[in-house]
């Protein structure tokens, strides 16, 4: 009986020849945007350039707003899943998003993302697929199966990032009416 001989494969990677999604300086279009994009966990020194970002998109300030967001996301939810991108240590975005444990009778988590912000100047950048894709990778993580958003019908910059990283419409109707004291 022949025998051959034996091969070590302790040193032999499993995965060898499959694209390498976490190496930055591999194939462009391989690559994950988020490994592109430096992206952190959000923290209080994140607000001036929150506001300023939002500033510049909204044509005002509101930084009353992003003062509770910004408390909400670090204190009041147990876990926190906001984040910034920067660029050359310049936070050129921002997503804030929270984990509702249940809603409207349903008892699974689901992620909701409240406010994203891109700077314009890093518009078409990748950094909103960026942001979305490192949230996408941490929530999976956390095992929460579905995230939700509320977005304006004419706001086709942000409706077309959504649509290009898997979002689509949700069976729901949301409602609205205003309030007077007459």
């Amino acid at each position: 009986m022949v025998t051959s001989p034996e091969v070590d494969v302790s040193n032999q990677r499993m995965d060898a020849g499959m694209p390498d999604y976490s190496d930055s300086d591999g194939d462009d279009f391989e690559a994950l945007s988020r490994d592109r994009i430096p992206i952190r966990s959000i923290t209080e020194l994140d607000l001036d350039a929150i506001v300023r970002i939002d500033s510049k998109l909204n044509g005002r300030e509101r930084r009353d707003y992003f003062e509770a967001k910004l408390n909400e996301v670090m204190s009041e939810t147990g876990i926190r899943v906001s984040l910034v991108a920067e660029i050359e240590a310049l936070v050129v975005g921002f997503i804030m998003a929270r984990v509702d444990f249940g809603d409207y009778g349903r008892t699974e988590p689901t992620a909701v993302i409240d406010t994203v912000g891109v700077n314009p100047s890093f518009g078409r950048s990748g950094v909103a697929s960026a942001l979305l894709s490192q949230l996408l990778a941490n929530l999976d993580a956390l095992h929460v199966e579905s995230i939700r958003t509320n977005v304006g019908w004419n706001n086709f910059p942000l409706l077309s990032v959504l649509n290009k990283n898997g979002f689509t419409p949700a069976q729901q109707v949301v409602l609205t009416k205003s309030i007077s004291n007459d």
